[in-house]
């Protein structure tokens, strides 16, 4: 295709500096993850391992390369990793940005001149390989590792802040609301404790996409039949890079969907959409329980973090809430892009991994960060107001419910509405009407006996 020039001091070759100069599409928030680049390394280790274990490889270059592609993996390379999402829908690039760096730091290993290729890129550190199976190889093992080390760590340990505060608002009754309108008590530990149920279903759910997680393309190579691998090689190299991880990778039983279909991270993507949807009710509800303080319902006081504004002088906004929103926004919009990718397998491969993989890793990160920093920031001190909570309690007309098996709907409702058209309290009204004396009103109408069953 000609001759180009890599800039001095690369460890990359032609194939990166060609799709740097054919794709300059975006800025850094446009470049390939790095856990893509660590997945790639990874994988890339094991073959070299299993070719040189099966005499495919010389020991000395296989040594080498698993070396270069240790110190990948711990991040000593990332400069050398320049490519953006935006390139071909296979991966290609990105693969051969892989081999080219891992092929010559190789070389440098053994004592050669790089961009020598007696490591070669192709040969030697793509042995055995097509990009079409070892980047979906590489999104899988990028997308569990965030999952296991970032995302469920954080959202298990919001889980835990909620359950604390469940505990310590047990005995908080306050007025419970539906449709934005009072509604009948609750305790506020039971109102935290559907947010702790709607976290830990989270967990669940993204824990049960995991399976389909494990499953690894590769060795189905360039349309799914394995050609240029040896028979058993996809159940062993699976193993050892379950080894390798700790994690418990399987090959996919069939490489034609593993390569086609990129199913597995559109299921992903959408049970962390779920997970947003639950987070954004979360955040939304503090938010609301906290505004104020003196002219919103103010009953939960969310923790002064920072000034809130650079005009009116004591503002504090709950920005924990707010930012935790905008992850949730930003996660179901990358939702929208995984979907529409998930959409496009034409024939025998998927050309969309790269913006797929890209917006699931987006996800996975900032709901787990947003998760952790909210649970730390906000939840874990949060307070009661208890004197509002009171406040709003008694002056609830919807405490009228409890007099609705002792006189009916009707009756009940003409109370409340008589309350409320005359500014009246409940029990004046309820008296007034003839219906209930002060003594029964005092009796039936309890909040603390309005929490549960009979």
């Amino acid at each position: 295709m000609g001759s180009l020039t890599v800039p001095p001091g690369s460890l990359w070759g032609a194939q990166t500096q060609r799709s740097i100069q054919n794709f300059p599409i975006g800025g850094p928030e446009s470049l390939m993850p790095l856990e893509i680049v660590y997945g790639m390394a990874t994988l890339k280790k094991c073959c070299a391992l299993y070719n040189s274990s099966k005499g495919k490889l010389s020991k000395d270059k296989a040594k080498a390369i698993m070396e270069a592609a240790d110190e990948v993996i711990k991040g000593e390379w990332d400069e050398q990793f320049p490519l953006v999402i935006y390139q071909t829908g296979s991966g290609t690039q990105t693969n051969m940005n892989i081999n080219e760096v891992l092929s010559n730091l190789a070389i440098l290993k053994l004592g050669g001149e790089v961009g020598s290729k007696s490591v070669h890129p192709n040969d030697d550190c793509n042995m055995g390989q097509s990009s079409n199976d070892s980047f979906p190889t590489a999104m899988h093992i990028a997308c569990t590792s965030v999952l296991l080390n970032r995302t469920l760590p954080s959202l298990k340990f919001l889980s835990s802040s909620l359950s604390k505060k469940v505990t310590e608002f047990n005995d908080v009754i306050k007025i419970g609301r539906t449709h934005c309108q009072d509604a009948t008590p609750l305790t506020l530990g039971q109102e935290f404790s559907g947010y702790q149920a709607q976290v830990d279903y989270a967990v669940k759910r993204v824990e049960g996409t995991l399976p389909s997680l494990y499953r690894l393309a590769l060795g189905g190579t360039a349309v799914g039949t394995g050609l240029n691998t040896s028979l058993g090689y996809d159940v062993e190299i699976a193993n050892l890079i379950a080894e390798e991880t700790g994690v418990p990778f399987v090959t996919a039983p069939n490489k034609f969907e593993a390569l086609a279909a990129h199913d597995s991270l559109v299921e992903a993507s959408g049970a962390m959409n779920v997970v947003a949807c639950s987070l954004n009710k979360i955040a939304n509800d503090l938010r609301l329980l906290g505004s104020g303080p003196r002219s919103g319902l103010g009953e939960l006081n969310l923790p002064a973090n920072e000034p809130g504004s650079s005009i009116m002088p004591g503002k504090v906004n709950p920005t924990q809430c707010e930012a935790l929103s905008m992850a949730c926004c930003r996660a179901i919009g990358n939702t929208a892009t995984v979907t529409a990718g998930g959409m496009q397998g034409h024939f025998e491969l998927n050309v969309f991994k790269p913006v797929m993989v890209s917006a699931v890793l987006d996800t996975m990160r900032v709901l787990g960060d947003a998760a952790k920093s909210f649970a730390v920031r906000c939840v874990d001190g949060v307070t009661v107001n208890e004197g509002r909570v009171e406040e709003l309690l008694r002056g609830s007309l919807m405490l009228v419910t409890a007099l609705n098996c002792r006189i009916g709907y009707d009756e009940a409702s003409r109370i409340a509405k008589d309350a409320h058209k005359r500014g009246i309290t409940l029990r004046e009204a309820a008296v007034e009407s003839g219906k209930v004396t002060g003594e029964q009103f005092d009796e039936w109408v309890r909040p603390e006996d309005m929490i549960g069953p009979k």
